[in-house]
């Protein structure tokens, strides 16, 4: 290698070494990579979506109650879009919420999925991974109800991640992330003491505090809450103790006939008949747990303005399924009546109109091609059947006309912009029920047996079974038993050591609620 001496020609007012100089800096320009693109990543918005467990659609005072308090989901609300006919399809098992989570994690439907939700099949790009591909960063906190092999192919990182469906809400256990996939029971976090709705607020706050990642991200913050057993910070059940919370209109004392899921954990919750008293008692419990979470939501949305990430990230807040607690009698989510399968879903962040309200029908599933498109913009995988929202976020757009929900092999619905249609099938004997929302949405008004109806029952049946056969739904509604095989009931399938365990807990949760 040579070595120059300083010379002449090395001379900065040298008309060789200005020469020199520019050819070398063209040179580097030309050998460097072009950053415009790779700064064009940056251009995508970070995507941070928030998942309660249980949280029925009606639990916003934004969004009409007046009962409730959510500061911070009324904020997402104003500053946001929200979709008032966001559903669930339904599940074929009493956890609604593991067959919840794969469709949305999938963009399936529920009979193009393990229908339990216990697994995803791994020829099913899951969300965050096709998020990941695209560029993005993708971190899952809290909840995975899909099976640990799922979660494996589906995160490049992660804390406190509980596996399973329930547990207390404290003391949780919970794992940090395992690059080799390694979540045995020895691999646990300590317990903590903390509320699990600030456990993983605490987990996203920590991972927007540390991100210095020139990729987008997307957190995935699946919460416990409002989930069963109702345990929250003293604080927030006195917030409502006093208050004069009203019991819904379609309070019952019972379910008015068997609809095949009546005894069943959710269900234990309170005592039979349903009381006023008992009833209410839940209901603030339930309240006091949601305003709870709305408290940690708006730490977290606070952690993402003073690090300056909040101007470039999209927050969607939803709901995994409904919730009866107390309406028809019922206390779970076991059933297709509204407050079971209608959910909350809030988008806000750039590009969303604020204070819009969409009311176009909406599957959780339909999240996947909607998370792509208004973040990375590429093709979703093959595999995904589910619509994107963009046109009705942005635009007025109506996505569907009608939708379908199932659960088990006993309940069948289908709803369009008025009306909405279901039956039974227990043990031999078929029920239907037929509402027009627009006039009772409480569903309390059955009308399959009103001659002045026969002609919107004929046309709700029609849309039923089509429905039926575009979702690949086995059942024959002609059939006995609809031609498919008896799911059997939890308890029936369950070891008696665990429902007597349940059992007990619910006991437990009854004499907290002072029954």
């Amino acid at each position: 290698m040579h070595k120059f001496k300083y010379n002449a020609f090395w001379n900065l007012s040298s008309p060789w070494t200005s020469l020199v100089i520019l050819c070398i800096g063209l040179c580097i320009s030309c050998a460097e990579p072009d950053k415009t693109d790779d700064k064009s990543k940056t251009h995508n918005p970070n995507i941070l979506f928030l998942f309660a467990d249980d949280q029925r659609d009606g639990t916003i005072a934004a969004l009409g109650n007046n009962d409730i308090i959510t500061p911070h989901l009324d904020q997402l609300v104003n500053n946001g879009t929200t979709f008032e006919n966001a559903y669930i399809m339904g599940a074929m098992n009493g956890a609604v919420c593991a067959p919840s989570r794969a469709m949305l994690m999938t963009g399936r439907t529920l009979f193009s999925i393990d229908p339990t939700g216990n697994t995803i099949d791994k020829a099913h790009t899951t969300l965050p991974k096709a998020l990941e591909n695209a560029g993005y960063q993708t971190h899952h906190i809290g909840k995975w109800h899909n099976g640990r092999d799922a979660f494996i192919q589906s995160f490049a990182g992660g804390k406190n991640i509980f596996f399973g469906g329930m547990h207390s809400q404290y003391n949780v256990p919970t794992y940090d992330y395992s690059f080799a996939g390694h979540y045995e029971n020895d691999n646990t976090n300590p317990l903590s003491p903390k509320h699990s709705s600030e456990l993983y607020a605490e987990a996203a706050i920590d991972f927007i505090n540390n991100y210095n990642d020139e990729n987008p991200f997307f957190t995935y913050v699946a919460f416990q809450a409002p989930h069963d057993p109702r345990e929250m910070p003293d604080e927030y059940l006195k917030m409502y103790d006093s208050k004069n919370v009203p019991l819904p209109p379609n309070f019952m004392a019972k379910h008015p006939f068997d609809n095949g899921e009546l005894d069943i954990r959710d269900e234990w919750l309170a005592g039979y008949p349903r009381t006023k008293l008992e009833v209410l008692a839940n209901i603030k419990a339930y309240y006091a747990m949601i305003t709870h979470l709305d408290a940690q939501i708006g730490r977290i949305i606070q952690a993402l303005k003073n690090k300056g990430l909040y101007e470039n990230t999209i927050i969607v807040f939803a709901g995994d399924n409904g919730l009866a607690v107390g309406q028809h009698g019922l206390l779970g989510k076991q059933n297709l009546y509204e407050h079971s399968i209608n959910v909350p879903l809030i988008f806000s962040g750039p590009g969303i109109p604020k204070g819009k309200k969409s009311t176009t029908f909406a599957y959780l599933s339909d999240l996947y091609s909607t998370f792509i498109e208004l973040g990375p913009k590429v093709e979703p995988p093959a595999t995904v059947e589910g619509l994107s929202l963009k046109e009705a976020i942005v635009a007025d757009a109506q996505i569907r006309d009608d939708t379908f929900h199932c659960y088990k092999n006993f309940h069948r619905a289908a709803r369009n912009d008025r009306y909405k249609i279901i039956k039974y099938n227990v043990k031999g004997t078929v029920t239907t029920q037929l509402f027009d929302l627009h006039v009772d949405p409480y569903e309390m008004k059955n009308l399959a047996e009103d001659t002045n109806h026969a002609d919107q029952l004929n046309i709700m049946e029609s849309l039923l079974r089509e429905l039926m056969v575009e979702f690949k739904d086995e059942a024959d509604l002609e059939k006995p038993n609809w031609g498919v095989p008896v799911i059997k009931a939890w308890k029936d399938k369950v070891d008696q050591t665990a429902i007597n365990y349940l059992r007990e807990l619910a006991q437990k949760e009854r004499k907290m609620r002072g029954f």
